[in-house]
């Protein structure tokens, strides 16, 4: 899996994209849950960056997402 190129640009874009409107960290979290929901298309793989408590996943380790897992709310708290 290659990692594309940083676009300054394209970054800022999405991003003002995803938080139109978005007043409060609940509603910029919400934001990039609706953005991601339609922009995601399924399936694709995807590479852990970090260990977590959710998933048992290494740091490195590929997985296939097969679909969005629609029960799980969306998070609380973002790091945008």
């Amino acid at each position: 899996m290659r990692k594309p190129k940083k676009d300054p640009v394209r970054e800022d874009r999405i991003h003002n994209e995803a938080i139109v409107d978005a007043y409060g960290p609940e509603e910029r979290t919400l934001g990039w849950y609706y953005y991601l929901e339609n922009q995601l298309r399924f399936p694709f793989e995807a590479r852990c960056i970090a260990a977590g408590v959710l998933l048992p996943l290494s740091k490195g380790e590929i997985v296939k997402v097969s679909a969005w897992h629609r029960k799980m709310p969306a998070p609380r708290t973002c790091s945008c």
